[in-house]
């Protein structure tokens, strides 16, 4: 993380948030950049300087080749065992194989930090939305898949666009899932309201807001998961500028209160 972290940004009066929809499946080696720009086209929009491109970690992972098969899975006898919540053993030995920590294992849920440093269910692999017996994995680095998406664009738009690349997570204290960023290029991800004051002169001391997980969750809304979006343009925002990652949006461990 920068040493100076960027300060807070007037909101905007409004936001635009474009799906570029009806995308075809995507595949191994597959262009992303290619795929965003015949997406955009299709849907008969053209990116503009300062957009945010959104995209959903299922497309990114299955153009890096991150499926397994789940017939060539072994499960291990932990695996096996938690199977009596039924559970396929296959997909539990590949979560458990993806994890570096388990940090609750019960009725049937797993909690896992991965090796990226991501405290999540499964560890992150999911087996929907892929087709016959295959799990997706997590990108090795999101950062540096949204950087070279965010590198390739520009190189062909010419223009200066910000990336982020999204998982669906839970929440303590929460019921449901959300968008988050799990990969940020081309910007800075958390603003920072510390030291400045509010509308009754109080000076604020813990609003550090993260607003590329803001980002991720509002398109999301258009995006939804089963729609063939898996690319949202957002438009308007005065995002915070830098050479920002997803790292910056993990907790550090101490000051985990669920560590």
């Amino acid at each position: 993380m920068s040493e100076a972290m960027p300060g807070a940004s007037v909101p905007p009066a409004e936001l635009r948030l474009i799906g570029l929809r009806d995308v075809p499946e995507v595949k191994p080696g597959d262009d992303l950049a290619e795929i965003a720009l015949a997406a955009a086209l299709k849907t008969g929009v053209d990116f503009a300087p300062d957009d945010v491109l959104v995209v959903t970690q299922k497309i990114v992972s299955k153009a890096e080749g991150k499926l397994v098969d789940l017939t060539a899975i072994e499960p291990s006898p932990l695996a096996q065992g938690f199977a009596r919540w039924g559970k396929d053993p296959r997909y539990i030995e590949v979560v458990l194989r993806e994890s570096v920590r388990i940090v609750r294992m019960a009725r049937g849920l797993i909690i896992a930090e991965t090796r990226h440093g991501f405290v999540c269910a499964n560890a992150g692999v999911d087996a929907s939305n892929v087709s016959g017996d295959m799990a997706c994995l997590l990108p090795d680095d999101a950062d540096a898949s949204a950087a070279r998406l965010r590198a390739e664009l520009s190189r062909r738009l010419g223009i200066d666009l910000a990336v982020i690349i999204t998982d669906s997570f839970g929440r303590p204290w929460r019921a449901g899932i959300t968008n988050v960023a799990i990969g940020v290029a081309g910007m800075a991800p958390l603003s920072d309201y510390r030291g400045q004051p509010d509308d009754f002169g109080r000076v604020m001391s813990a609003s550090l807001m993260a607003v590329a997980d803001e980002i991720a969750s509002a398109a999301e809304l258009v995006s939804g998961k089963v729609s063939r979006c898996p690319f949202v343009i957002v438009r308007g925002y005065p995002y915070p500028r830098g050479e920002g990652s997803g790292r910056e949006l993990l907790m550090d461990a101490s000051l985990d209160l669920f560590r």
